[in-house]
């Protein structure tokens, strides 16, 4: 495989690159405020794009198809839910033994348990050419599932 056709390949994971070399060197122009408006346009208009754009490249049938692939909606839920926070869990127990500062593991244990935004989950699994109806559902339906569950808690 040449140069040309693996940067061809690899173009989302060079353009994410090249996106923090210019950040990098020039940090104000993505800061609240600036000229990018990032509170308006990664909030808004980014993520509406994005499922937007994924939604036009997929097909009915492939939609309502992930929505019944139970094993899959399994696998996300176990792996967010149970998996994810108990090795984070475990990683700080090693870590609590070390002068790291308290406050950046209670951090750290926080994002643990947070599930991965939506729009990363569509974004990544359409770069690596995965299941992108699947990609684009087992999110919706975890948020979803988390709604629902919040609502009865609250009553």
């Amino acid at each position: 495989m040449g140069l040309l056709e693996r940067l061809r390949k690899e173009w989302f994971i060079l353009g994410i690159v090249l996106v923090i070399a210019v950040a990098r060197l020039e940090p104000a122009v993505g800061v609240k405020g600036g000229p990018l408006k990032p509170e308006i346009t990664i909030t808004y208009i980014a993520v509406s794009a994005i499922f937007f754009n994924s939604g036009l490249s997929l097909k009915t049938e492939e939609l309502t198809s992930a929505l019944m692939h139970v094993k899959l909606h399994l696998f996300v839920q176990i792996f967010t839910l149970v998996f994810f926070p108990t090795a984070i869990w475990l990683f700080l127990q090693l870590l609590s033994i070390t002068p790291i500062n308290e406050w950046l593991l209670k951090g750290l244990q926080t994002v643990g348990c947070m599930p991965p935004p939506v729009s990363s989950a569509v974004i990544l699994t359409k770069a690596v050419g995965g299941n992108e109806s699947g990609g684009s559902t087992a999110p919706l339906k975890f948020s979803f599932c988390t709604l629902c569950c919040l609502i009865f808690m609250a009553f």
